[in-house]
C-alpha cells in the first residue's frame, strides 16, 4: 500500500496533502476531546494504534511483484471514528517512512488519504450501518475491518491510476490494472485481518467491556450478549 518516495508527480503529492490536512485537523480536535473527556480511553487508543503500526509494517511479497500488508485501521475506526484514526495513521506512516523505508515524506499525504482516511471511513460506515441491527458484533467488526483494508487498496489504485493513466484506455484501464495487481494478495489478506481483529475485539469485550459501553461503541445489551456467546 505504501506508495514509495518520489513515485508520484509533485502535483499529485500537493493535491493529496490538501485532501488530508483538513481531515487531520478535525481528527486532532476530536482526539483532544476524547482525551479530556475520558482518560481511561487512552489504553484502548494505545492498543488500536499499536495494531495499526504492527500490522501495516508487515510487508508481504505478492506473486505479481508488488507487496501487500494489513492495515489494522478498522478497529480504531470502530472505537474512535475515522478522523482520530487518520491522525494515528499519519503518525504511524511518518515513523514508517523515516525508520522503515515504507512510503516516503513526499507521498505521505497520498498514503494518509488511502490508509488513514478512506479505509477508516468505509470501515466506520459499515460499523454504523450494522451497529444497531441484529448482526453479531464480531461479524460487524470482521466486515468493518476487512472492508477498511480492501478500500485502502482501492484508493491506492485510484491514486496511481490518476498519476499514471495508461496510453491505451487511460485512467480506467490503469485503475483496473492496479486493482488486479493488488487483489491477488489483498483479498485473502483482508479476510485474515478481519478474523484477527474480530478476535482482538473479542478479547477487549472479555477484558474491558465497561470502556466499550461507556464510549457507546456497542450497547450494554450487545456487549452482555457477546460475553455470553464467548
Amino acid at each position: 500500500m505504501h506508495i514509495m518516495e518520489g513515485f508520484l508527480p509533485w502535483q499529485w503529492c500537493v493535491i493529496w496533502w490538501l485532501v488530508a490536512l483538513p481531515c487531520l485537523m478535525l481528527g486532532i480536535w476530536q482526539l483532544k476531546k476524547v482525551i479530556n473527556a475520558d482518560r481511561e480511553a487512552l489504553p484502548l487508543l494505545g492498543v488500536t494504534g499499536g495494531f495499526i503500526f504492527i500490522l501495516s509494517s508487515l510487508k508481504l511479497p505478492s506473486v505479481t511483484g508488488s507487496c501487500s500488508h494489513p492495515t489494522g485501521t478498522g478497529l480504531s475506526a470502530i472505537c474512535f471514528g475515522p478522523w482520530i484514526t487518520a491522525v494515528i495513521c499519519a503518525i504511524v506512516l511518518l515513523f514508517q517512512s523515516l525508520f522503515l523505508a515504507h512510503g516516503g515524506l513526499s507521498v505521505l499525504g497520498a498514503n494518509i488519504v488511502s490508509m488513514g482516511i478512506v479505509g477508516p471511513l468505509v470501515g466506520y460506515a459499515i460499523y454504523r450501518l450494522l451497529k444497531d441491527t441484529s448482526v453479531n458484533i464480531y461479524l460487524t467488526v470482521f466486515l468493518a475491518t476487512a472492508l477498511a483494508d480492501m478500500f485502502t487498496y482501492v484508493t491506492t489504485s485510484l491514486e496511481l491510476a490518476l498519476a499514471y493513466p495508461a496510453e491505451v484506455g487511460g485512467f480506467a484501464s490503469s485503475f483496473v490494472m492496479f486493482m488486479a495487481i493488488f487483489a491477488v494478495t489483498q483479498v485473502p489478506l483482508a479476510i485474515v485481518e478481519g478474523v484477527v481483529l474480530a478476535l482482538v475485539f473479542k478479547y477487549i469485550v472479555a477484558l474491558k467491556p465497561d470502556i466499550l459501553i461507556r464510549m457507546k461503541i456497542f450497547s450494554e445489551a450487545q456487549i452482555t450478549a457477546a460475553r455470553g456467546e464467548a
